[in-house]
């Protein structure tokens, strides 16, 4: 168990702002930290050392993440108006720009979806992660560059999709 419990106060820190990059919701990062360790700890005969374990534990949490976003069904329009009106920061205008935002970006999380991976998890770990090239090689056991060229490939996908809905 000490293990375990060295594991937990040497790595919490790190998990807790990996969550916290991609959720920027400090209960919500807490939450999604505390599920990783139990997971963690559940599945620790699945760790085979090919990789850090904080990356091993920073993979957990990003799958906890997105399957929590998944139950969320990561838009919420079915919010109100008034709601809206109040994150756009108030005003007629404000909910019309934040109808006209989510569904843009609905329309860009559908054409995420259809990418196949790595150009999907690459991207989403970069834009809404907001990970570094870096981190996002380390991920995936690959180098800085591959992350780079990637993201570049997936976004440029993106768009060839927006343009070829666009005509």
């Amino acid at each position: 168990m000490a293990d375990v419990e060295q594991i937990y106060e040497q790595y919490f820190q790190d998990v807790y702002l990996f969550a916290l990059s991609l959720c920027r919701d400090r209960q919500l990062a807490e939450e999604i930290t505390q599920e990783t360790f139990v997971k963690a700890v559940k599945s620790i005969d699945q760790f085979k050392g090919q990789c850090k374990i904080s990356v091993w534990l920073c993979q957990i949490a990003k799958n906890t993440y997105f399957k929590h976003m998944d139950k969320q069904k990561r838009l919420h329009l079915s919010d109100p108006p008034e709601k809206i009106s109040e994150k756009m920061g108030g005003g007629s205008l404000s909910i019309e720009q934040g109808l006209i935002d989510k569904t843009e970006a609905l329309r860009i999380h559908k054409l995420l979806h259809s990418l196949k991976e790595p150009y999907k998890e690459v991207f989403t770990l970069r834009v809404f992660g907001e990970l570094s090239f870096l981190h996002i090689g380390e991920v995936f056991s690959k180098t800085e560059s591959w992350a780079r060229v990637t993201f570049h490939r997936a976004r440029n996908m993106i768009q060839d999709l927006i343009r070829e809905e666009n005509q």
